[in-house]
């Protein structure tokens, strides 16, 4: 008989691949897709509402507010709602790779039950009640496998053989999900390893970017976001360890936030070197708008999370934080202020990602905000920061979970095997973390000198990346996005534009002969820009996102950007 060890992992992969397939209805597989859309650049909007009915399409473009707004009273059902993202999802992952497992008909039966409950009772389960939300492949799920990316993890629990809590046991967010009212139904794709900007495994292959499927979706939380730019999803939940939710958001022209730690549950989530604790890994929302970031963090923070978490603070919404933003924004913008960063002083931006910047500028000096250049302590540090604590345990866990299947490491996803750091180095490691947070903190609150209002700065406006969506396996400075992670503030991210090969050419890259910029190439590419807030500012910088991208999306048609 042939054991399971002797089964060689090409075979693993391939029957996983198939059976997520498998799970999809054969009326919504698509009769070879990527030959049908083999020279296809744009996979959204009108090509695949093709596949759609009229009414799908109009439940699948709602956001999730106006979604839950539907639901809560009875207007749509959870099953008509449910039925119509399932089949949206199956499509989007035939067209991008973007799904690790398919759970529809458990969906279809949550989503019945919550049906019932409001015709029994004239009332919703919980806010979210009727909201199907999609995860990223770390949460545990009742019955359904984490991979994780991993071909070993096929079959087992985090990679260990035999273990059958995958049948059982669930993540804290998920329970929390389930109690809100909110339908599961489907996982989405992550790297293997999780520590990649772009999403790559040997289970499902490469997951493109659906605005140009010449390019990436960003990484980790890529499966996520692709989902969610194909409106596959309303709304979803990422991790985000040094850019993980805001790269892919960025990617795919979405909206992502990264909350500082003790915000959202980690709790009996699946990650890459559990137990480093000098930069943690948080959960995040993703969604098509803002205020819907907002509906599901709000609403997870209504379930008490930090009874269950203990690393969750006792820190419910705060309505104040909105009410005293709204008074000041109606009453005198003039007094906030925005600093702008245009590079880290590591690596400049390319072209399209200095136009998204200036245009969110021009938009807040439109309002009547302050702006100010932004001039920190040396981004190099805490960029050597992050690399380091990366490289904490020389690559063990990575090699270890690829060794439970023999399965090679793929270029975008490629961890070294070094030296494992002592104790000591560790310590010595923190240390610096903290006197650079220590640095930053002082930085910031030194601009008070410099503001009308005499507060230190309100946000800080960055890029995600130094590129738009970008070129397999290009992915190159990851410094935009870790050094919040080691800061461990509030940021969020908001869609901006696209890349131009008529807007941005290449006389306005500054990056010299290392510059990969391909005007031609990465035409259609999703920009966004980071809002970037002080410690636990989650309140203020999700009312801030919405506010800016509302301002620029006003500005944006009355003025069409031509610069």
């Amino acid at each position: 008989m042939t054991t399971e060890k002797e089964i060689p992992w090409q075979d693993c992969a391939r029957a996983k691949q198939q059976a997520i397939l498998n799970a999809m209805p054969n009326k919504w597989r698509i009769l070879d897709p990527m030959r049908s859309a083999a020279d296809l650049r744009d996979c959204t909007g009108t090509y695949i509402q093709q596949y759609l009915t009229p009414r799908e399409i109009e439940i699948t473009e709602a956001d999730a507010v106006f979604i839950t707004q539907q639901t809560t009273v009875g207007s749509w059902s959870a099953v008509e709602v449910t039925e119509a993202f399932c089949h949206r999802a199956a499509i989007a992952h035939q067209l991008v790779n973007c799904l690790h497992e398919i759970f529809f008909d458990e969906a279809v039966a949550a989503a019945s039950a919550l049906d019932a409950y409001f015709a029994k009772h004239r009332r919703p389960v919980g806010p979210l009640h009727g909201l199907p939300v999609s995860l990223k492949d770390q949460f545990h799920i009742k019955g359904i496998e984490t991979t994780m990316g991993y071909v070993g993890w096929i079959g087992s629990f985090e990679g260990n053989k035999g273990d059958t809590r995958a049948r059982t046991f669930e993540s804290e967010l998920v329970k929390e999900l389930r109690n809100l009212g909110a339908v599961l139904f489907c996982k989405t794709s992550v790297p293997t390893t999780l520590m990649s900007g772009e999403t790559a495994n040997n289970i499902i292959g490469y997951t493109w970017n659906p605005k140009n499927r010449h390019l990436s979706c960003g990484g980790s939380s890529g499966g996520e976001g692709a989902l969610l730019a194909l409106r596959g999803s309303p709304a979803g939940f990422g991790t985000d360890i040094g850019g993980s939710i805001r790269v892919p958001a960025s990617f795919n022209g979405i909206f992502g936030l990264r909350p500082s730690t003790g915000r959202l549950p980690y709790e009996g989530v699946a990650n890459s070197m559990d137990g480093q604790n000098t930069i943690l890994s948080v959960v995040g929302p993703m969604a098509t708008t803002a205020r819907s970031l907002k509906l599901i963090f709000k609403a997870i923070l209504e379930q008490s999370p930090w009874n269950h978490d203990p690393l969750v603070l006792e820190l419910p919404w705060r309505s104040s934080v909105e009410r005293n933003l709204q008074v000041c924004i109606n009453g005198n913008p003039s007094t906030l202020t925005f600093a702008i960063m245009h590079d880290d002083g590591v690596v400049k931006a390319q072209p399209p990602v200095q136009r998204a910047i200036k245009l969110i500028e021009k938009t807040l000096r439109n309002k009547s905000h302050q702006i100010i250049d932004w001039r920190p302590p040396p981004h190099k540090i805490c960029h050597g920061i992050a690399k380091e604590t990366f490289q904490l345990d020389g690559g063990e866990d990575v090699h270890a979970h690829l060794g439970l299947s023999g399965e090679p490491q793929l270029p975008q996803c490629f961890v070294a095997k070094t030296a494992h750091m002592k104790a000591i180095q560790i310590a010595d490691l923190n240390v610096r973390k903290r006197q650079y947070q220590k640095a930053y903190l002082d930085y910031w609150n030194s601009t008070s000198k410099l503001t009308r209002s005499g507060r230190p700065v309100d946000a800080i406006i960055c890029p995600v990346a130094p590129h738009a969506a970008v070129i397999p396996g290009r992915y190159r400075h990851v410094g935009y996005t870790s050094f919040v992670n080691v800061l461990d503030v509030t940021s969020a991210v908001i869609p901006v534009t696209h890349a131009s090969k008529e807007l941005d050419r290449l006389e306005n890259d500054d990056m010299g002969p290392d510059s990969e910029y391909d005007p031609s190439l990465y035409d259609g590419a999703p920009v966004g820009i980071q809002l970037i807030g002080r410690r636990l500012e989650e309140e203020k910088i999700l009312y801030l996102a919405e506010y800016v991208h509302d301002s620029w999306t006003k500005l944006s048609s009355s003025a069409p950007d031509t610069s």
